[in-house]
């Protein structure tokens, strides 16, 4: 058992613990979300929005979102395009290499429901959720490297629901930018030209 397990077990005995252990939850969340280190799966074409993330224009590591090739020093791995049945084993090796707390994002249409080829091929996995255990879905086809960064925000906001403690968990509000939201422009183009029409009084 690990030091952290037992540290959780002692801080909820003790009178008081509780607060404690909110406040150590609080700065291992805060550390954890701000260093996902990824494991880039390209399996496809979304690939090319995967490394284009790690450009000098969108620049992921003001993000604290680092590519890594080996799964053991990952926390995140991102997986973008179509997964085949053969390649199928391959991912899911990597990712019981990646050490615990481990995530994983599932980039454009074909890694979350197979996307066009799945209709038409015996060969494409349904969705990268039949094997693994998505926590953010990114759709688009392919999406924009500013969905991804979105998509790492949103995980970061994920991991500050965890605990130290096993099977304890914090709760989160769940946040979609609707028209007056001033996320809107930034995350979906057409959302911002949608509102920009509507103040100008342009159904």
């Amino acid at each position: 058992m690990a030091l952290v397990d037992n540290l959780a077990d002692a801080l909820e005995r003790i009178p008081g613990g509780s607060v404690i252990l909110t406040s150590v939850d609080a700065l291992a969340d805060w550390a954890r979300g701000q260093s996902l280190w990824a494991m880039p799966m390209g399996t496809a074409c979304c690939a090319m929005e995967l490394i284009v993330c790690s450009f000098s224009k969108f620049d992921f590591d003001r993000l604290g979102t680092f590519p890594r090739p080996d799964p053991r020093h990952t926390d995140v791995m991102i997986l973008a395009g179509t997964i085949t049945r053969k390649m199928q084993p391959a991912v899911k090796r990597l990712y019981e290499q990646m050490p615990d707390p481990k995530y994983v994002v599932a980039m454009g249409n074909c890694t979350v429901t197979g996307g066009i080829f799945y209709h038409d091929s015996y060969s494409v996995v349904r969705g990268a959720d039949e094997f693994l255990p998505v926590d953010v879905y990114i759709a688009g086809c392919p999406p924009r490297p500013e969905a991804l960064q979105d998509g790492v925000l949103q995980l970061r906001k994920l991991v500050h629901t965890r605990s130290i403690k096993e099977g304890r968990t914090y709760e989160r509000t769940l946040e979609l930018p609707d028209l007056e939201s001033p996320r809107a422009e930034t995350t979906d183009p057409a959302r911002g030209a949608l509102l920009r029409y509507t103040e100008e009084g342009v159904e």
